[in-house]
């Protein structure tokens, strides 16, 4: 019997992160419900971040469509940092819930309450289960993007949360242990926000156009300058366009002598940045004679602007 090749519509995939999402929203009214019901805080807080879940998967999906859009004069570069924009609202959101569920937690501890065991189990079973499956939905796009990665954990650590409050269920109906449910709570929360605090370092270096975080910027200045017709460079920024383009702007010095090469050695410089992974180079070409003078090797300094305002290299 011949084998089918079915092609994914792009549309179709949508559909289903639409159904995950409503799926996700009803679970959220079900978990607070039988959190008031069975006064579990552990079940309300998994409810809050299931929530979250939800809200996190229609960020990310809406800030992937918006990142499609082809670059204009607006955005000369293009949208696709929308996608890290929302990255940094799913983990700023995230942060919020933990510090708020540590509060919660606390606060439970101090003050016990009696907690229906069976009723968290069941609801959280469930739970459990559409975590998993929304987890799955989006863990293989999570690999490339920091936009559906936080999404992604958004879904891990809720599932982690909904194995959590089965647990506290079980030693609550076993032991009568009612301060294990605010316990629960609190590691769920620990969870989130180390989750949270070690991926939203990336999303925030990439938006204050920090340099890639694997660069080797002096081994990037070597190469540069070893370019034969090189004599120096400076003026050096090194950034992030988006999660998976680096960028270099510098500023090359040619050799006196070698000004009829110059647009060779600009590609040669180009052809030495590959390796490195940078796609995309602005480079500003200097005769030797008319080089910046006293410049510094990365990024510029304003008072140097000001001082050689209205200067032009001539060549």
């Amino acid at each position: 019997m011949a084998g089918h090749h079915h092609h994914v519509d792009p549309d179709a995939g949508d559909r289903r992160i639409i159904g995950a999402v409503a799926v996700n929203l009803l679970l959220t009214v079900a978990q607070i419900a039988g959190g008031i019901l069975s006064g579990s805080l552990a079940l309300i807080a998994d409810a809050i971040h299931n929530l979250s879940d939800a809200l996190a998967l229609v960020i990310a999906f809406g800030a992937r469509k918006i990142a499609r859009r082809p670059a204009d004069k607006t955005m000369t570069f293009g949208y696709a940092r929308a996608e890290v924009v929302a990255a940094l609202i799913n983990y700023t959101t995230l942060i919020v819930i933990g510090l708020w569920l540590v509060y919660e937690g606390v606060t439970r501890l101090i003050s016990p309450e009696g907690v229906d065991g069976w009723l968290v189990i069941w609801i959280a079973l469930i739970a459990l289960v559409i975590d998993l499956i929304t987890a799955a939905l989006t863990y293989a796009m999570s690999k490339d993007s920091m936009n559906i990665r936080a999404a992604f954990l958004h879904n891990v650590s809720d599932a982690l949360g909904s194995v959590g409050v089965i647990v506290a269920g079980l030693l609550i109906l076993t032991f009568g242990w009612t301060w294990v449910d605010p316990v629960v709570t609190l590691a769920i929360a620990g969870y989130i926000l180390w989750q949270s605090f070690s991926e939203i370092g990336p999303v925030i270096r990439l938006l204050m156009l920090g340099s890639p975080a694997d660069a080797d910027a002096a081994g990037i200045v070597a190469d540069m300058r070893a370019v034969d017709g090189v004599a120096d460079v400076h003026h050096v920024h090194l950034w992030m366009i988006d999660e998976n383009r680096n960028a270099v702007d510098a500023h090359i010095v040619v050799q006196q002598g070698d000004w009829g090469r110059a647009d060779a050695i600009k590609d040669a410089v180009r052809k030495a940045l590959h390796p490195h992974g940078i796609s995309h180079a602005t480079l500003e070409v200097e005769c030797s004679r008319h080089a910046c003078h006293d410049a510094q090797l990365f990024g510029d300094v304003a008072a140097q602007d000001v001082s050689h305002k209205g200067h032009a290299h001539a060549h």
